[in-house]
């Protein structure tokens, strides 16, 4: 049994009871990562009744293992699985999702995301970064004579949804309703959402969605240099995007290019001020500050678990047996502090060397905005502390109550 507060592990039956509502947890999973890593890091959660893994070699090959997928209904129908029917309150959020890049499989997710993915190439993103540096130079002006400032919402919200919203062609003045119909469909991914969380999710869809049909309208009639027009004119094989499909896509752009780059921006300057060690150094040069962002990417994850169902029935190699349908959850924060991987995985060591971390996922579905987020990060981050050499907290910053999504409620700072 483990000494950790609010986590039970039966090592040899590997079953763990967990809380993820518990404070002691989600506020600093690490201790039970720690605690799971030792004693049985694939093990079934009695809370949501499937199997989940922790250490870093099995979550890296599953992500990548092609007898799992994010969808199932393209194989079985929900009676062969018994699995309940859609639920009628979420109409609006279950359409969006159906034509989902990160929800699809093969042959659709090859099509969707060869149609999205000359956007995000290295060498598309690198010319936006002038545009994030002005950005966030812009920003911080705006605040520096305040000497304090709470920075989630006016610099790791803004720099994200600007820059995607910029790419997309959409005005940069919606940003407020942006974030606010992204923030309430995002509550959808935690485990057992209310139905008040539902009906705000569905609601934020249908809001959402409409929006985008105008917009997509007023782009067919006046096509733009952005990339809601490539994608509205692009073809592959003959083939266009539908109308759902350039929604459904558009939603998913614009809530994961801006929502984990937010947390980790907020997670990122938090470990580094609590790190003890001098921002000048972490940020001394561009190798220096790509290190420092894998290193934060690792230690202060934005996305803890990543979701998949299996194809078919599958025996696993350490005799774990699933069957067609079952989901499989793959922890994503625990496999970047697995003991067998990384050295003093609990602490923060910008200087590490001992691999890629797995905070962008790996395999079919590696995050599409992968490039974008790691350019904001490495030019927001040194911008930040170069423009405010005194940066301290100025207390401890609240952690929101959502494992999925590890970050922080508010971050104030003074200097």
């Amino acid at each position: 049994m483990s000494a950790v507060p609010g986590i039970t592990i039966d090592g040899p039956a590997r079953r763990v009871c967990l809380d993820v509502r518990n404070p002691d947890f989600f506020r600093n999973p690490l201790p039970a990562y720690a605690a799971l890593h030792a004693q049985c890091p694939a093990f079934f959660w009695e809370e949501p009744q499937q199997w989940f893994f922790a250490g870093y070699d099995q979550v890296n090959a599953l992500l990548r293992d092609r007898r799992f997928g994010r969808q199932i209904l393209h194989v079985a129908t929900r009676e062969e699985l018994g699995l309940p029917e859609p639920k009628p309150h979420l109409g609006d959020f279950d359409a969006l999702e159906a034509h989902s890049l990160l929800e699809l499989e093969p042959p659709a997710h090859t099509r969707l995301r060869t149609l999205v993915n000359r956007a995000f190439v290295s060498r598309q993103i690198e010319q936006l970064r002038p545009d994030i540096e002005a950005l966030s130079h812009a920003i911080i002006d705006s605040f520096e004579a305040d000497g304090e400032v709470e920075l989630l919402k006016t610099y790791a919200e803004t720099i994200p949804v600007t820059i995607i919203a910029r790419m997309l062609g959409i005005p940069v003045e919606a940003a407020p309703r942006l974030l606010d119909w992204s923030h309430r469909m995002v509550k959808m991914y935690v485990f057992n959402p209310s139905f008040e969380t539902e009906l705000e999710a569905n609601q934020a869809s249908a809001e959402f969605a409409g929006y985008l049909n105008d917009i997509i309208a007023e782009k067919r009639a006046k096509p733009a240099d952005d990339l809601l027009t490539h994608m509205i004119s692009s073809e592959k094989d003959g083939e266009r995007l539908s109308e759902a499909e350039l929604i459904s896509t558009t939603v998913l752009l614009l809530n994961a290019g801006h929502e984990a780059t937010v947390h980790q921006i907020g997670n990122a300057v938090s470990t580094i001020l609590q790190s003890g060690l001098f921002p000048a150094a972490l940020f001394a040069s561009e190798e220096a500050t790509a290190r420092t962002v894998e290193e934060c990417l690792r230690f202060a994850a934005p996305l803890h678990i990543f979701q998949r169902y299996a194809l078919s029935d599958i025996e696993l190699e350490d005799g774990i047996t699933l069957r067609k349908g079952d989901k499989i959850g793959l922890m994503l924060g625990a496999a970047n502090v697995d003991p067998r991987k990384f050295t003093a995985p609990d602490m923060f060591m910008p200087d590490r060397n001992e691999g890629a971390n797995v905070s962008f996922g790996a395999g079919l579905h590696f995050c599409i905005g992968a490039p974008l987020a790691r350019l904001e990060l490495n030019l927001s981050l040194p911008i930040l502390f170069r423009r405010l050499p005194g940066l301290r907290l100025k207390h401890e910053p609240p952690v929101k109550d959502s494992f999925h999504f590890h970050g922080l409620e508010r971050l104030d700072l003074v200097w």
